[in-house]
């Protein structure tokens, strides 16, 4: 068996719900204080990603300015390129005025593609001005229908804020039955080029697929949603637990040629029960030894 002597592919980090401006005009509010642990933890590490997806919910209020201009100073410490989408937390206007450079397709929508790492990222804007779930209309449709038209020799990665599936959590999942899941599930099912899709929205760790595509979506770097997968009665309160204070969350996606494979970390000091020393060192040789026998 060859032995891998040195780290292949390429290496994609996520963060998203970042929420900035929920504490407004409190430059040292809390969900600043977090995203700023996940991005110090990406900067630090060995194999550092070489992209960032940014992935909507990237201020708390559409009308803040003020918000995405310090938004855009936090996320300028990464030190790298950056990919951009919208959540239902955003305003296309206000994010335009303060990201100029983003893309933009004919009718205004923050939809874009780029290639990167040997992959192919189309962005798709998910945003339904007044609605908190997301929105694939005929135009965007349209849009995304003619890309993946187009190049369908070169491995792609759909990014979008909104997951359309079911997520367990009854007041943070999209249905089947919806018309914009419907629209891009005929879309995305047949594209063979298709290898991934990448959302947010949800506050949580979640892996499930789409339309037979792996869709993996990233926790938050705000605080999280809590997990309860009990139907939620919007007529009764029933003091159940809606947001949690577990540590802010990032996802990383290594492609390798011919899969994407994700995970998903949390920043700040870890409680280390076991490091790599001479005692562990057998264990780490029998692991290594054994592969490929059983």
């Amino acid at each position: 068996m060859a032995k891998k002597t040195s780290f292949d592919g390429v290496l994609v980090a996520q963060v998203t719900d970042l929420h900035i401006g929920f504490d407004r005009d409190n430059p040292h509010e809390m969900n600043v204080r977090r995203l700023n642990m996940v991005i110090d933890q990406l900067n630090a590490m060995k194999q550092k990603p070489t992209l960032l997806l940014v992935t909507g919910d990237l201020v708390e209020n559409e009308d803040d300015i003020d918000a995405y201009r310090h938004m855009k100073a936090l996320i300028a410490r990464w030190e790298g390129p950056v990919i951009w989408a919208l959540g239902n937390h955003d305003g296309r206007d206000q994010f335009r005025q303060v990201f100029p450079d983003v893309p933009a397709d004919d009718h205004g929508f923050v939809q874009y593609e780029i290639d990167h790492g040997g992959l192919r990222w189309i962005v798709l804007d998910t945003l339904d001005p007044g609605r908190h779930g997301g929105m694939i209309c005929e135009d965007r449709a349209a849009w995304l229908k003619k890309r993946l038209r187009e190049r369908k020799d070169v491995p792609t990665v759909i990014v979008l804020h909104h997951p359309p599936v079911d997520t367990g959590i009854d007041w943070m999942s999209a249905l089947g039955c919806e018309l914009w899941v419907q629209r891009l599930e005929a879309i995305i099912k047949p594209a063979k080029q298709v290898v991934g899709m990448i959302a947010g929205h949800v506050h949580r760790p979640i892996a499930t697929s789409f339309a037979g595509k792996q869709l993996s979506v990233c926790p938050s770097t705000a605080p999280w949603v809590a997990l309860d997968l009990e139907d939620i009665d919007p007529k009764r309160p029933d003091g159940r637990p809606l947001i949690l204070a577990d540590p802010p969350a990032f996802a990383l996606h290594y492609w390798n040629g011919e899969r994407l494979l994700s995970h998903f970390d949390v920043a700040g000091p870890r409680n280390v029960l076991a490091s790599y020393d001479n005692n562990a060192m057998p264990m780490i040789r029998d692991f290594l030894k054994e592969r490929g026998t059983g």
